[in-house]
């Protein structure tokens, strides 16, 4: 994937926009930025798009604004002008998808089917929309599609919301989803920045899915560990099982056989995906250990430690 599609997929979620007056742009570019999605999708459906674009980029440049409903040369010229620093259209348009390319703007196609996803691969593309998601048979069309098609991924739009959103998103070849449920016309048309703002933050919650994983107890040694997990197992019943650099009391206490990070042990938090809980958390400030970080085949990290402790212990991301 190009560097956008890279950005986007951190970020997660797309923000899909219709906006009548783009008076609106500024308000509602800042509700997502503070709600945590620096990004956006501008659909060219309405008047005010282009000069939307133009605001959002102007004014927040660190925003990954975008072009949708892009169907012709003359649109995907004003987009680029505008400030879009990418172009989706609804279909797949060989001609248009060549022009984009041809003016230098990442472009995501909608695509539908497999014969779609094969022109896309020939002009070498890896990223593409699959539109409209929901009404072409969700993701378990996508797992089908991306079967023989190893090195494609796809941006899902159409029906995505709050209740399935991860059902994509736990699909490794979906690299990020668009979705309009926090953006709604007539909450933007109402001024509604606030509601827009909460929305935003709770789809983003709902994305990364913290929850408690473990809870790990530094022991000096084998036998202190056992020891305290046999105490566990005896007073609450939580099933003793002995690792090579551990012993865990049930699922939730880990006692280690020497001492590991953090002066008290660790905390390992659950999530959906590490590379976006990474992205998401540093922007609140949050720094990590780089040196802790551990990666799967695909390149994306499994595991990676804040850099400071919580009362003594240190804390980790897994994924969920």
């Amino acid at each position: 994937m190009d560097r956008i599609c890279e950005e986007l997929y951190r970020i997660g979620i797309v923000p899909v926009i219709a906006i009548d007056d783009a008076k609106d742009a500024e308000p509602l570019a800042k509700a997502l930025i503070d709600g945590g999605l620096p990004a956006a999708e501008v659909t060219f459906r309405t008047a005010a798009a282009e000069e939307a674009i133009k605001t959002i980029s102007s004014r927040f440049p660190e925003m990954i604004v975008g072009a949708g409903t892009v169907l012709n040369a003359e649109q995907a010229d004003r987009a680029k002008a505008a400030g879009a620093k990418f172009i989706v259209s609804p279909g797949f348009n060989r001609k248009n998808v060549e022009y984009i390319q041809s003016i230098g703007v990442p472009v995501v196609p909608g695509t539908a089917t497999p014969g779609e996803v094969e022109q896309a691969i020939e002009l070498g593309l890896s990223a593409v929309k699959f539109f409209p998601a929901e009404q072409n048979g969700g993701i378990a069309k996508i797992k089908a599609m991306a079967a023989p098609y190893t090195k494609m991924h796809f941006m899902p739009t159409g029906g995505v919301n709050k209740n399935n959103l991860n059902d994509y998103l736990s699909f490794n070849k979906v690299f990020c989803a668009g979705g309009s449920w926090m953006v709604k016309k007539d909450l933007i048309s109402a001024g509604k920045f606030d509601e827009i703002e909460k929305m935003t933050r709770e789809a983003v919650e709902t994305m990364l899915g913290f929850r408690l994983k473990h809870v790990g107890i530094n022991q000096d040694d084998a036998s202190s560990a056992e020891k305290v997990a046999d105490r566990f197992e005896s007073l609450f019943g939580f099933t003793k099982k002995v690792g090579n650099s551990s012993v865990f009391a049930g699922s939730f206490i880990e006692v280690m056989k020497a001492k590991g990070p953090g002066a008290m042990g660790h905390i390992a938090v659950g999530t959906n995906n590490v590379d976006r809980a990474v992205y998401h958390l540093s922007r609140q400030g949050v720094q990590f250990d780089e040196s802790s970080f551990k990666y799967d085949a695909d390149e994306h990290l499994t595991v990676a430690y804040l850099a400071d402790d919580f009362g003594g212990f240190a804390v980790h991301l897994v994924k969920n």
